[in-house]
């Protein structure tokens, strides 16, 4: 069994989240897009009639074609052994992981405040007050919610669920990364503040199949096209 990957080639955006459950759990995948007329296999795709897909990214497998991050992450995890087993820890597994697409969507708009089709140049003003609002209410509240969640795991601080490694866990790993790169000023500040949503960061980054993927080519650089971006002005 190979899993297919559909998103866009030259960004981390969405698809870093599948590709983190995928790479952890250490199966086999194809980037469909990064290789050679991937584009237009996304396209034939999303343009079909049998259940396709709004956006990338999505998940081919078995007959299968599974769109939009949770609900792919939910099936990952099921099958691979990313979240718990009882149904308590599972549905709360993805309350967080919807928690976290949420707080993608406020990163994401501190950019682009006003609409998507518009360059971050065509709307400064918008993205500095969006982004001082985002630095001084959201992200504390957001980043102080993740901290309560760790501290209050009966199972200890190293994971978000129970005992074991979820996709919660590498998805806010990769929110942490994102944060801390297109906002270092803020987030260096909060360090103190929220010492077990770091620590897992850290400890997801120092497991060795994550390891390995941080530093091979398949992890695609942060870079100003993606949902995280960095401009000196919205982080002071």
């Amino acid at each position: 069994m190979a899993y297919e990957l559909y998103y866009w080639p030259s960004i981390q955006g969405r698809g870093e989240f599948v590709r983190l459950a995928l790479e952890a759990s250490g199966q086999v995948y194809r980037d469909v897009v990064r290789g050679k007329d991937g584009m237009a296999a996304m396209t034939r795709l999303m343009s079909g009639r049998e259940t396709p897909p709004f956006a990338p990214p999505f998940l081919k497998v078995d007959g299968l074609l599974i769109a939009q991050v949770a609900n792919i992450l939910a099936f990952l995890g099921e099958r691979h052994g990313l979240e718990p087993q009882d149904p308590k820890g599972r549905w709360f597994t993805r309350q967080l992981q919807l928690t976290l697409a949420d707080l993608v969507v406020e990163a994401h708009d501190t950019h682009h405040p006003v609409a998507s089709n518009l360059y971050y140049e065509d709307q400064l003003a918008e993205a500095a007050r969006r982004s001082e609002d985002f630095r001084a209410e959201r992200l504390p509240k957001f980043l102080g919610y993740f901290e309560t969640v760790l501290v209050a795991n009966p199972d200890g601080t190293a994971h978000l669920v129970g005992a074991d490694l979820t996709y919660a866990d590498l998805s806010l790993f990769q929110v942490v990364e994102g944060l801390s790169y297109a906002f270092p000023k803020a987030i260096k500040r909060m360090l103190k503040q929220y010492p077990n949503v770091f620590a897992l960061r850290d400890s997801v980054a120092a497991l060795p199949r994550i390891k390995a993927y941080l530093a091979s080519e398949r992890r695609i650089p942060f870079n100003e096209d993606g949902i995280f971006r960095h401009y000196d002005a919205l982080d002071q």
